[in-house]
Order: C-alpha cells, then sequence, then structure tokens
C-alpha cells in the first residue's frame, strides 16, 4: 500500500533540513531555507514541525530508531560476540559514511548545544551504550574479553573509537570507505595494541644469534 502523500512530504522536510543544516549550521539556518530546499511553503513546515529545534529533534530520533532496530537485527543474527561487535562497528560507520550531510549535523551541529547532547544521551545513547555492553559481558562469557575489565570503560571506548572515526572522516574530507574501519577499530579493541609474548620480535642480540650474525 502506498504511503499517504502527507508522510512523504513530512520526510522531504526532514531530508532537506539535513541538507541545510550541514551546509549552513543549525543555528544560522532559517526555516524557510528548509522549506525552500524541501518544495514547500513556509506554512507547510509547521503543520509537521513546532519550530526549528523541533526538526532537528525528530530527525535525530527517527533516525536513530531506525538504525537501533536495525543494529538490534543484525546482532541477533550472530552468535559471538566478535563478530557481533565488527557488525555493530561497520553499520555505525556506514550508516554515516553514506550520508555525508547527516554525519556533519550528528558529529558536528548537534555538539553545539549542551540542551541537546543532554538530550540524546539520556535517550537514545543510553540504549546504545547498553547495546555494547551486553555484546562485550558476551565477550566475558565466551573468553574473548578479560573477566577483570572495566565494561563502563570498555563500552565507552568502543563507541569513543568510531564515534573519532567519523569525525576525522567528516574534517579530511576524502573519499573513502568508512566502513572499512569497522575491521581494524575492533580488531584493536580485542587484541590491544601491545605485541604479544608469543609474536614478540627478538632483540637485537639474541636475533643477530639465532640467523649466525652474532659472533666475532
Amino acid at each position: 500500500m502506498a504511503r499517504p502523500k502527507t508522510e512523504d512530504k513530512r520526510k522531504r522536510i526532514l531530508q532537506a533540513a539535513v541538507k541545510v543544516f550541514a551546509r549552513k549550521g543549525y543555528f544560522a539556518a532559517r526555516v524557510s531555507e528548509i522549506a525552500k530546499k524541501a518544495g514547500v511553503a513556509d506554512g507547510t513546515i509547521y503543520l509537521y514541525f513546532k519550530s526549528k529545534e523541533d526538526i532537528l529533534v525528530r530527525l535525530f530520533d527517527e533516525v536513530m530508531a531506525e538504525q537501533a532496530e536495525e543494529m538490534g537485527k543484525v546482532v541477533r543474527n550472530l552468535p559471538a560476540a566478535p563478530e557481533r561487535l565488527r557488525a555493530i562497528a561497520e553499520r555505525h560507520l556506514r550508516a554515516l559514511g553514506g550520508n555525508r550531510d547527516l554525519a556533519v549535523v550528528f558529529q558536528v551541529e548537534l555538539r553545539q548545544s549542551t540542551q541537546f547532547m543532554a538530550r540524546f544521551t539520556a535517550s537514545w545513547l543510553g540504549d546504545y551504550f547498553a547495546l555494547i555492553t551486553d555484546v562485550i559481558e558476551q565477550g566475558q562469557r565466551e573468553g574473548v574479553l578479560r573477566a577483570d575489565l572495566n565494561k563502563k570503560v570498555a563500552t565507552k571506548a568502543f563507541f569513543g573509537a568510531l564515534d573519532e572515526m567519523v569525525t576525522s572522516w567528516i574534517i579530511g574530507g576524502k573519499g573513502y570507505d568508512l566502513a572499512q574501519l569497522a575491521a581494524p577499530v575492533v580488531d584493536l579493541f580485542l587484541r590491544g595494541a601491545a605485541v604479544s609474548k608469543k609474536s614478540a620480535p627478538a632483540r637485537p642480540a639474541l636475533a643477530a644469534v639465532a640467523t649466525g650474525r652474532g659472533g666475532r
């Protein structure tokens, strides 16, 4: 069944808002500019949204609700914690890497206001962190993550790494595939940066002896 035209118009307004907020900045953007971009009259905006702030709030809530639902489906279809972490990372990076304007709004514009940040941290971010924490706890049960790992710190570190990848991608302005960074991020999270004792390179003196170059 076809969607009502009113829903299509509402979606068009939100899509226009993403472009205007990303290019003009939230505080400098005007409702009239969003209306022009969406191809509707200025007054039409207020049939769907109370204000410019309401547009931003609804945009954020709807995008994150959709992402959370999709991420939950992906995670449920994977058995082990490492695969689930990779799926979360890839979904996060692909969602924002596939829409630069949306990434700018989420990474830059939303962070211009502590009021916005507090609101969103208390809603979707809490649910997102809970999902990551659940997978970390699973990893501890499976023995792929340390049992003494601080789950709260690990959760924020994992999210923070993904968050920084997106921010760097925006600032750098390069056209690489952001989702390709999912695997390296998860690998670093699971294995760390230190060289394990088993794979540590031999010290110079020992290496020379082993290869027959250490004698006089």
